[in-house]
């Protein structure tokens, strides 16, 4: 599958992946700085951003987009960064493709199975009609009856787009993620040792990374580095980016 991305300064290379609901936007602040010494590509995945549109919408054909990405511009031996929906895509290519990436960098998620915990989210986009609503501003008003955190309302609203000159659209395929969201909280496949330089970062306020999954990240990731950001959560390189972008550059320049 083609993917949209956008490349940045050069050196070693760096991929990042965003998470559900995501896109490579919400990177590029971060990117930028990582670019001041690696050669940077920032990924839209399946369903999300700009890239394609598919029914199919696992982390084993996201892996394999990923392969592709690779292969077709020529990276060698990258470092793969993921956040959450990413971190999972990064550590199933981890498993499938071991020898083709260098260092892996998982952002606040666990290589465990989730229970669903997007249903409400889920359904309050759906109760966004873009054949009345007309404005950014009108699509938060309703939006904010059903999800009161304006953060999360912002990070959900920069999915649209004028689809055509007065209708506003999500670019993120809503239909296929409401149909996969059990698939997309499911656990890693093909599940094998990784011996190559890992990172995990979690956020101290997120329950997504618990203390007793890091027995199993051991496990898996044998050389295996767990650091936590204190005050932050779920979106740790945006609650706390400095903090973030210190751990990640001290890993990545070691």
């Amino acid at each position: 599958m083609e993917l949209n991305f956008k490349k940045l300064g050069a050196g070693e290379p760096l991929i990042i992946l965003h998470g559900l609901f995501g896109s490579l936007d919400n990177w590029m602040t971060l990117a930028k700085t990582f670019a001041e010494h690696f050669e940077v590509f920032v990924i839209d995945q399946r369903n999300h951003g700009q890239s394609s549109h598919s029914t199919e919408f696992n982390y084993e054909v996201m892996a394999d987009d990923l392969y592709e990405f690779i292969m077709q511009h020529h990276i060698v031996d990258p470092i793969i960064l993921g956040h959450s929906m990413g971190g999972k895509t990064a550590m199933q290519f981890a498993m499938n493709y071991p020898t083709r990436l260098s260092k892996l960098i998982v952002a606040d998620i666990a290589p465990k199975s989730y229970p669903v915990h997007h249903r409400e989210i889920i359904d309050s986009l759906y109760q966004l009609n873009f054949e009345t609503i007309k404005t950014r501003g009108e699509a938060d008003e309703i939006l904010s009856q059903f999800i009161s955190d304006n953060s999360t309302r912002q990070f959900l609203l920069k999915n649209l787009y004028w689809e055509e000159k007065s209708k506003l659209a999500w670019r993120f395929n809503l239909p296929v993620i409401d149909n996969n969201i059990q698939v997309i909280g499911e656990g890693l496949k093909n599940i094998q040792v990784f011996e190559k330089p890992t990172l995990f970062v979690r956020g101290a306020l997120s329950n997504y990374v618990l203390e007793s999954d890091f027995e199993e990240i051991h496990r898996v990731f044998t050389n295996v580095k767990i650091e936590s950001i204190e005050n932050s959560g779920h979106w740790v390189h945006a609650e706390n980016p400095k903090r973030f972008l210190d751990i990640v550059s001290s890993f990545l320049l070691s």
